[in-house]
């Protein structure tokens, strides 16, 4: 299950269900929010908004996830910028509810990003949020995996993800993606270092090499975002429509 449609509580195990106490938790975020966002704090603050409201409404995002959005999601997500360097390209899969690159692009507007969703209600979201943030962030609908998507992206620096597959899947979908010399950088929990035991060599035969555990946020935020990163070795096999 992908964190940003998880099932969270609200102190007591309520969750919180007034819309105007669902947007009202934009307002206060916290003291680590203005050192990783800066003069673009507004804009996170919208978005935090946005998935209170209409990520709720829609189902994006579990009614019980809204206390806890800025620490859980939005900053946990923010914190990958410090693996990524200056003007990178990013693309990430199975986007949702656009974490983790909506904070990204906030936080870093040197990026360029693409998202890359299959199903039309989150593609749609997306399209929506990224015009009403203003972010200069491409909406593709599809898999990864799909012809016509490998067809239309060009290879970025680093393709990201958070909580969409096992490493074996994940490097399958990923690789394709990856420019020679690029990164895998996914958000992973607290068993990243059994599931790179288990799938390293699955992943090698996929292209991505060099598999590790980072932790990153950890001078920011209370609780550090587990990353594994890895390296895409060889030219992309890209399979082009006709």
């Amino acid at each position: 299950m992908k964190h940003d449609e998880s099932d969270g509580e609200h102190g007591d195990g309520s969750a919180v269900d007034d819309a105007a106490e669902r947007a009202a938790v934009a307002d206060s975020p916290p003291p680590a929010a203005a050192s990783i966002f800066g003069d673009r704090l507004p804009l996170a603050q919208e978005y935090c908004r946005i998935l209170a409201t209409d990520g709720i409404d829609h189902g994006l995002m579990g009614p019980k996830e809204v206390p806890r959005l800025w620490d859980r999601h939005i900053l946990n997500c923010a914190v990958i910028q410090e693996v990524i360097d200056n003007g990178q390209t990013i693309i990430d899969i199975g986007s949702g509810a656009g974490l983790p690159r909506i904070p990204l692009a906030i936080a870093r507007p040197d990026l360029t990003i693409t998202l890359i969703e299959p199903l039309l209600r989150r593609s749609d979201f997306l399209v929506r949020t990224v015009d009403a943030l203003g972010l200069p962030v491409r909406v593709v609908r599809g898999r990864a995996e799909e012809k016509s998507v490998l067809a239309e992206i060009e290879p970025a620096d680093v393709v990201t993800s958070r909580a969409l597959a096992p490493l074996d899947r994940l490097s399958r979908w990923s690789a394709p993606l990856i420019r020679d010399g690029g990164r895998l950088v996914a958000l992973k929990g607290s068993s990243a270092p059994e599931e790179i035991e288990r799938d390293r060599k699955a992943a090698e035969r996929n292209g991505i090499a060099g598999l590790r555990v980072e932790f990153v946020g950890e001078s920011v935020v209370d609780q550090p975002t587990t990353l594994v990163i890895g390296d895409r070795r060889g030219v992309p096999k890209r399979r082009r429509t006709r």
